[in-house]
C-alpha cells in the first residue's frame, strides 16, 4: 500500500476481528455478525455520524461473504447509474457462477431523490441485490417508506474513549509510517475530545502531528500541541463533521431554551464552518414541531417557508432567512405536547397491537359491509350544534386512554377549554 494514502485509509480494517466499535452489532451476539456467520445478508441501512465505520462495515461484509461489491455515492449518481449497476447485478445473479448475492453500497443514501430511491425497490424486492445504505441523517425523514419497509435500520454510535484508545494504539503499532516515529503521548484529553467519537478525525489529527514534526524528533502529543495544530489547520480534519454533530446540538438546545443570542451564535458557527444550509433548515422545521408545536402553530409554517425560500434564494443570502427563522423560533412560546402525544400513542400501539376499528367509524361502500354493521350509528358532527357530537372514536379496549395533554400556554389552554365546553354542551342536550 502506498504511504501517500491517508492514514485512515491505510488502517481501514478488512475483518470484524480488526473492526473497532459497534459491539452491539458486530459483537459475539450482534445481528450483523450473526448474518455474516449464517452467510445470509439482508438489506439494511446504517445510520450514524461520520467516521464510525459504516463504509468499512459494508466492505467487510462483502469480503466475508465473497460477494461482489458495488458502490454508489448519492452525491454523484443518478437514476441512470443506479439502473446500470442493477443490470450488472441481475446478470451476475443469473450466472451459474454466482455464489453470493451482489452487495450494492450507497453512501449518503439520504441525498437520493424519491425517484432515485424508487429505482432501487424492484431490485431489493426481487433479491437481485443486497442493499446496504449509509446515512448521517435520520432515515425516517430522508428515506421513502417503501424502501424502509424492505430494509432494517441499524444505528452506529460514536466511538467511546476505550475504542479511541484501541485505535490510537493500533495506529502507532501497525501503521508503516507512524511506527517508525517516536511518539510521546503525554496527554490524550484534547486528542479524544476533538475526535468526537470519529475514527477518521482521530487518525487525521495523528497524521497532522506526525507531518508537522521534523524528522528525527519525537512526535509530542499533549493537549496544547493538539489544539495548536488544529487551529493552524482548521480544515484538515473534517471540521464540518464536528460542526455537524457538536454545534448543531448546541444550536438546537439554545433555540429550545429560548436564547436567541446563543442560537444565532451557533448558527453563525455553522455558516462559517460550511455546514449544509438545508441541513440547518431541516432542523428548524423539526424544532418548530417538536419544541414549539401548538404553543405557536405559525412556527411550523415559518420554518417550512424558510426551507422553501432557502432553496430558491441560495447562498450567501440564505443566511438571513435562517437567522430570521432562528430568532423567531427561539423567542416563541414552547410546547412539546404534540411530540409527547404521538410517542404515548405509539407506545400504546406497540403494547396493544392492531385493535379493531369501531364498526360505526368504518366506511360501508358495499351492501355486505352495510349488512355487517359497518358505519351503522355513525353521527355526522356537522349535523349537530357547534359541529360536535359526543361519540366513541377510540377502540373499546382503550376508550379511557388520553394521549394529548395540553401544555401550560394560552393557545393550548384555549383549545382545551373549547373542547371541554363542546363536550359539556353535548352532554346537556
Amino acid at each position: 500500500m502506498s504511504l501517500n494514502i491517508p492514514l485512515a485509509e491505510r488502517l481501514r480494517p478488512d475483518s470484524l476481528d480488526n473492526y473497532i466499535g459497534q459491539s452491539h452489532l458486530v459483537g459475539e451476539t450482534g445481528i450483523i455478525r450473526k448474518m455474516i456467520n449464517a452467510g445470509r445478508i439482508n438489506s439494511f441501512i446504517l445510520w450514524g455520524p461520520p467516521g464510525v465505520g459504516k463504509t468499512t462495515l459494508a466492505m467487510i461484509i462483502a469480503k466475508a461473504t465473497d460477494a461482489s461489491f458495488y458502490t454508489l455515492s448519492a452525491v454523484s449518481a443518478g437514476v441512470k447509474e443506479v439502473r446500470e449497476v442493477i443490470d450488472k447485478c441481475r446478470n451476475e445473479v443469473n450466472s451459474i457462477f454466482c455464489k453470493s448475492r451482489p452487495i450494492l453500497f450507497i453512501d449518503e443514501i439520504h441525498r437520493f431523490s424519491k425517484s432515485q430511491q424508487d429505482s432501487l425497490l424492484g431490485a431489493v424486492e426481487q433479491g437481485i441485490v443486497t442493499l446496504i445504505g449509509a446515512t448521517t441523517e435520520n432515515p425516517s425523514f430522508e428515506v421513502i417508506r417503501p424502501l424502509l419497509s424492505r430494509c432494517q435500520v441499524y444505528t452506529l454510535k460514536p466511538l467511546d474513549v476505550s475504542d479511541l484508545e484501541t485505535l490510537l494504539n493500533r495506529a502507532l503499532s501497525e501503521d508503516p509510517v507512524l511506527k517508525k516515529r517516536e511518539f510521546l503521548i503525554n496527554e490524550k484529553e484534547a486528542l479524544f475530545r476533538f475526535s468526537g467519537g470519529d475514527a477518521r478525525k482521530l487518525l487525521n489529527i495523528l497524521d497532522l502531528l506526525e507531518q508537522s514534526t521534523n524528522a528525527g524528533e519525537p512526535v509530542i502529543v499533549d493537549d496544547i500541541k493538539v489544539t495548536e495544530i488544529l487551529q493552524e489547520n482548521p480544515a484538515a480534519y473534517d471540521k464540518n463533521g464536528e460542526l455537524h454533530y457538536d454545534i448543531i446540538s448546541a444550536f438546537i438546545k439554545s433555540v429550545r431554551g429560548s436564547d436567541p443570542d446563543a442560537a444565532v451564535y451557533w448558527l453563525a458557527r455553522m455558516v462559517a464552518g460550511g455546514e449544509d444550509p438545508e441541513f440547518i433548515a431541516r432542523r428548524l422545521v423539526i424544532l418548530a414541531a417538536e419544541d414549539i408545536g401548538l404553543a405557536n402553530p405559525n412556527a411550523l409554517l415559518l420554518a417550512n417557508a424558510t426551507f422553501e425560500a432557502l432553496k430558491k434564494i441560495g447562498w450567501p443570502e440564505g443566511r438571513i432567512i435562517l437567522s430570521e427563522c432562528t430568532v423567531y423560533l427561539a423567542t416563541s412560546p414552547k410546547s412539546n405536547s404534540s411530540y409527547l402525544a404521538i410517542d404515548r400513542a405509539l407506545e400504546e400501539v406497540s403494547r396493544s397491537g392492531n385493535l379493531p376499528v369501531p364498526l360505526h367509524l368504518r366506511n360501508a361502500p358495499t351492501k355486505l359491509m352495510k349488512d355487517l354493521g359497518y358505519h351503522e350509528g355513525y353521527k355526522y358532527s356537522h349535523d349537530y350544534q357547534g359541529h360536535y357530537v359526543n361519540q366513541q372514536y377510540l377502540p373499546s379496549e382503550i376508550i379511557e386512554k388520553r394521549f394529548w395533554q395540553p401544555a401550560d400556554n394560552p393557545h393550548e389552554r384555549k383549545m382545551w377549554d373549547y373542547l371541554s365546553k363542546l363536550k359539556q354542551d353535548s352532554s346537556e342536550q
